[in-house]
């Protein structure tokens, strides 16, 4: 490289954005992952040794997985070739073997391909990867942000070993962006910039552990800083915020932390923590859930966690539905709000859901039953005749309209699905049908002793 083509190069890299400047160059440079890439770990080894299997990192947005692609590129003997499922395809991959191929036969060299995205591919574009990653003639290196196990095909995935890559922690963000201020020679250090400690953690914590925002962060607050008499870069907390604005929580509707978020949500609500349910509930509001799905499965938490506990709780819900509807946002967040905090402090019961599920089961494993002929509906005379009806005790004609009366099948006499707890209105549910299943009890015992005597 000459002196013209040096300064050409130089002049490229200072026009690059700042968190492509300042990606880590080697895993000295490298910040995070210590689960991972930490000293002794297996990554690390595998990196160091030039010893790699096909493999898939998974994690969140600017966690520094393609910057380890290519760190291994520069790293590794083999032959690198690195491309994007957003804007590649299957020709592409085709191509890639094909040159594979020849490298491996004629002077043994290795292949390496990174695919960034590689969720973009579909499960039967997957397929083409498969016999090639089998055989060793590509060592597949895929990047994700969505969960594997649902977007990679589980054939070409049980033949990579996964590792996760987890969002940055404060700490980390602090480190990096501190050394962008720094760095002299990539970053932002030949200038002469003041910025305050509340003013990196703004960037560290608004980054949600992405290191390519926080030094977006970074880049656009400097810029936006007017210069001080005596030259100096002075950047405010308020530029910082300006810089950042609100940027949409990390938040995939469609994917898999919509999941875990609406799971943390519910596990919150079960637990009877109003304050981390109240939190999970804006993380979805904020992140552009829509409200209407979260009423909907605040509506099965009220049926599901707390049923007749609280019998009261489906209302509160079904109402704050309706609320919304009425209202849209933001006024109809607050009655989704006041529906969390009423389902969180309430009685927890799950025995509707149990006895269901109890039921259930038993409707698959015995089938069509037949329905008691004594409850059996009897419109026709023939019918009559036959025996349907026969020895039907209308309640309302008894004390406390209770009777003993066969309402089950014979497989499944003295089935008790309905198991209420002494929680909330349930326990006096549970108190009086205690008592009317020790009257039925009672009753079928003189029923046996007339039938002895």
């Amino acid at each position: 490289m000459d002196i013209f083509e040096h300064k050409a190069e130089k002049e490229r890299r200072r026009s690059a954005p700042l968190a492509d400047r300042m990606r880590p160059r080697d895993l000295g440079e490298f910040v995070g992952q210590e689960e991972i890439l930490g000293e002794g770990k297996l990554l690390r080894r595998s990196i160091e040794a030039d010893e790699l299997a096909s493999m898939i990192f998974w994690g969140p947005p600017g966690t520094g997985k393609t910057t380890i692609a290519r760190i291994i590129a520069e790293k590794t003997e083999a032959r690198f070739v690195s491309f994007s499922a957003v804007t590649s395809g299957i020709k592409d991959v085709k191509e890639v073997v094909a040159g594979a191929k020849e490298d491996r036969k004629y002077s043994g060299l290795r292949t390496i391909l990174f695919v960034d995205e590689i969720h973009r591919f579909n499960k039967a574009q997957q397929d083409v990867f498969l016999p090639f990653v089998e055989d060793g003639t590509i060592i597949l290196i895929g990047a994700t942000t969505e969960n594997p196990s649902f977007e990679v095909n589980s054939a070409l995935l049980s033949r990579c070993r996964v590792y996760v890559f987890s969002a940055l922690k404060f700490e980390e963000m602090r480190s990096i962006v501190e050394a962008a201020i720094r760095d002299t020679e990539r970053g932002l250090g030949d200038l002469p910039i003041v910025i305050d400690d509340e003013a990196i953690d703004h960037l560290a914590s608004q980054s949600h552990g992405d290191a390519r925002i926080a030094l977006s962060g970074l880049e656009i607050a400097v810029k936006n800083t007017q210069p001080e008499k005596d030259g100096k870069i002075t950047v405010s907390l308020l530029t910082v915020e300006e810089a950042m604005q609100k940027r949409a929580l990390m938040y995939d509707k469609g994917g898999e932390e919509h999941y875990n978020i609406i799971s943390a949500l519910h596990k919150s609500v079960r637990d009877s923590d109003p304050d981390a349910a109240l939190y999970w509930l804006v993380r979805m509001l904020e992140g552009g859930e829509e409200p209407l799905y979260i009423a909907r499965r605040l509506i099965r938490m009220a049926v599901e966690d707390i049923g007749i506990a609280d019998p009261r709780a489906l209302s509160v819900t079904v109402a704050a539905k309706e609320t919304y509807h009425f209202l849209g946002t933001p006024e109809g967040e607050l009655a989704l709000a006041e529906a969390v905090i009423y389902l969180a402090t309430a009685p927890k019961s799950n025995a509707v859901y149990s006895a269901f599920s109890r039921a259930r089961q038993d409707v698959k494993k015995y089938g069509a039953l037949p329905v008691p002929l004594g409850i059996r509906n009897a419109p026709t005379r023939l019918m009559k005749e036959i025996g349907y009806g026969k020895g039907y005790k209308y309640a309302h004609d008894f004390k406390d309209a209770r009777v003993d009366q066969k309402r089950l099948p014979d497989e499944l006499d003295g089935r008790e699905y309905y198991q209420p707890t002494d929680r909330g209105y349930e326990a006096r549910v549970k108190e009086w049908l205690d008592e009317f299943r020790k009257k039925v009890e009672a009753a079928k015992g003189k029923k046996g002793s007339k039938v002895k005597k």
